[in-house]
């Protein structure tokens, strides 16, 4: 005999989730990831060549590179000083209203920008001040959009979330650089125009993800104490110091894309179109390997991979920065390959030491240990900018991109014998008594009713 039907008031089975995309704030969140880098990415390269551009009027080309370095050096010092507060704020107040906020200033610095390229008084000051507030929006934004992930997705699904959340970033590393060069090429204005159209977009994502559930803030603990407690955990836990340390002295040595423009106008020759080109193709290599690993996300040995990785990164910085010596119909390929190279490795270690720090961090200290990870990066991108643009003012952009490259192989040598942990770490899996997820269904499954 047939079953009867069931009532249409009784409420049906869900059905498991299997894959991050079947969450719709997850979904939200990756154009939320997508906008803001391609409105960042594009702001950032045509801020950097204007700024080059207006220096080569009354500088030569070594005095113009430290103008560059100028630029993200004022972005490192104020990363610096309001990461702690931004840490502390992440894991005390709404992670999403912070977004908001820190969105609200990028938005404000594209319309300054466009305005001021419109009407043509566009200068080093102006820029140099936008430059700060960037820095401090970013201070912001990092922990607290960094910190939205875990919490959207369930844990074991956490990897493949990453993966997929670094495939949009880099998606937007490289289409952004590429649209903002086009852009600029018709109207300077028009490159600022498109970030604050984007940077609206991402509001009304940020929006879509919704209320995103965060562990309770520590009541009667003093914000001091606490900000102690996230540095002293991050330098306790050795898996995730030398992981943050390794990306922090590496890229520092080999970051460069602060040099981009110099090459652009007076090595290769090419013009703010090719700039555009050698902008995105770190993002070209790094968008194919996130793709990768959002279809085949890496399982075994990931700390030793993690640090050959790094080692690649330094071997494609030392091939782009010989392509100064190549013929003309030789170097630009060259360039392009070796950049798309540099940014796959980054990907590759992006990837594993994101995951490692997301999963082996308490949920009610990842904002401040996101904190502490993003002044690394900070000081790994605006300082390590700042770092190539002077080096290269005193001895000449292509011994500093390949001296840089030469570093980051040597430390990634060191790193590997002086923290044993990264070449040890075979998989993702976290330490059996480390609570890591505030997930709805994971707390359910942990508290039963």
């Amino acid at each position: 005999m047939a079953s009867a039907p069931s009532s249409p008031d009784q409420p049906s089975e869900p059905r498991p989730l299997t894959h991050p995309l079947q969450i719709p704030a997850f979904r939200a969140f990756l154009v939320l990831r997508l906008c803001t880098i391609l409105g960042q990415t594009g702001m950032s390269i045509i801020i950097a060549w204007q700024a080059y551009n207006i220096a080569r009027l009354t500088m030569a080309p070594a005095h113009a590179a430290a103008q560059l370095g100028l630029i993200g050096l004022i972005q490192f010092v104020v990363l610096f000083l309001a990461t702690p507060f931004a840490g502390l704020a992440s894991d005390n107040y709404k992670r999403t209203r912070i977004g908001m906020v820190t969105l609200t200033m990028l938005l404000g610095c594209a319309a300054v920008l466009a305005l001021s390229s419109y009407e043509g008084w566009i200068s080093l000051p102006l820029i140099f001040s936008i430059a700060a507030v960037l820095g401090l929006a970013r201070a912001f934004q990092g922990p607290a959009l960094s910190s939205l992930a875990p919490n959207i997705v369930p844990m074991e699904m956490l990897p493949r979330a990453i993966a997929f959340s670094s495939m949009f970033w880099q998606a937007g590393g490289i289409v952004g650089p590429a649209l903002a060069g086009y852009a600029y090429a018709l109207e300077s204005y028009y490159a600022y125009i498109i970030s604050a159209v984007l940077f609206l977009v991402s509001v009304v994502a940020l929006v879509m993800v919704g209320d995103v559930p965060q562990a309770p803030p520590q009541k009667g603990r003093h914000p001091i104490r606490q900000v102690i407690d996230g540095l002293s955990y991050v330098r306790t836990n050795r898996l995730v110091f030398g992981a943050i340390t390794l990306d922090l002295f590496a890229v520092l040595l080999a970051g460069t894309t602060a040099l981009l423009p110099v090459y652009a106008r007076d090595i290769l020759h090419i013009g703010s179109a090719g700039l555009g080109h050698l902008a995105a193709a770190p993002g070209v290599g790094a968008g194919i390997t996130a793709l990768i690993f959002s279809f085949r996300p890496l399982r075994h040995n990931v700390g030793l991979k993690m640090l050959l990785s790094v080692g690649v990164f330094g071997l494609a910085t030392i091939a782009f920065g010989l392509t100064a010596f190549m013929p003309a119909g030789i170097a630009m390929p060259v360039a392009l390959i070796a950049m798309a190279t540099w940014g796959s490795a980054d990907m590759f270690s992006v990837f594993v030491r994101q995951s490692l720090i997301q999963i082996h961090t308490p949920d009610e200290m990842r904002g401040r240990v996101s904190s502490v990870s993003m002044m690394t990066i900070s000081a790994s991108n605006e300082l390590g900018e700042a770092e190539s643009g002077f080096l290269a003012a005193l001895i000449g952009p292509v011994a500093a991109v390949v001296l840089g490259g030469a570093g980051a192989i040597l430390i990634t040598l060191y790193w590997s014998r002086l923290f044993p942990e990264l070449r040890r770490a075979r998989t993702f899996d976290p330490p059996e008594d480390l609570q890591i997820s505030s997930y709805p269904s994971a707390r359910a499954k942990e508290n039963p009713a």
